[in-house]
């Protein structure tokens, strides 16, 4: 069985970043997923409304997107404004395409206020980063998919080769039995 994962939009080299560019994750496995279609395209800030370019967001200070999930912290851009709404909304969505999909694993862009799955920044705008997830690795880890940053594709392709493995059903003995049962 080979699953499907969903990828953050700006990895597979679309320009949907708040500054306008992407972050194009150049790697043989995934070449091969898009190939043979396992790859589920998805932006959350995109699919929440907002544009590109945008201004830059941040969770607030000692806070994560499972706090923001919680109702405990918020998502504020540059300018000061509360877009905790849209970064909820955009969350949900993901999780929705990934449901609709069947996608068991997900790559998505660290630091992202909602991609973040190992670090995002400190909610200072200083450029500095702390470890935590987004609202959006929280809500999809909340929800059993297993999530994995740009900078641990071999651990997902380590972890998507376990899962095929475990998947796959029994091989037939020399007389055409399974294990089984049955032929």
């Amino acid at each position: 069985m080979s699953p499907k994962i969903l990828i953050s939009a700006c990895l597979a080299g679309f320009k949907v970043r708040y500054n306008g560019s992407d972050k194009p994750l150049p790697d043989a496995a995934l070449t091969r997923w898009q190939q043979e279609g396992r790859l589920v395209v998805c932006c959350p800030e995109l699919a929440a409304g907002f544009s590109t370019p945008r201004p830059a967001a941040e969770i607030s200070p000692d806070a994560d997107g499972a706090a923001v999930l919680a109702q405990r912290a918020q998502v504020r851009e540059t300018t000061g404004a509360d877009v905790t709404a849209p970064y909820l909304l955009g969350a949900q969505l993901a999780l929705e395409t990934a449901r609709r999909h069947g996608c068991r694993f997900a790559l998505l862009t660290d630091g992202s206020p909602s991609c973040g799955s190992q670090l995002i920044y400190d909610g200072s705008f200083s450029g500095q980063s702390k470890p935590g997830s987004g609202v959006t690795a929280a809500l999809l880890r909340q929800q059993g998919i297993e999530v994995f940053s740009d900078r641990q594709i071999a651990a997902l392709v380590a972890r998507v080769s376990e899962y095929e493995r475990q998947a796959a059903p029994p091989a037939a003995d020399a007389d055409g039995q399974s294990p089984a049962g049955g032929e």
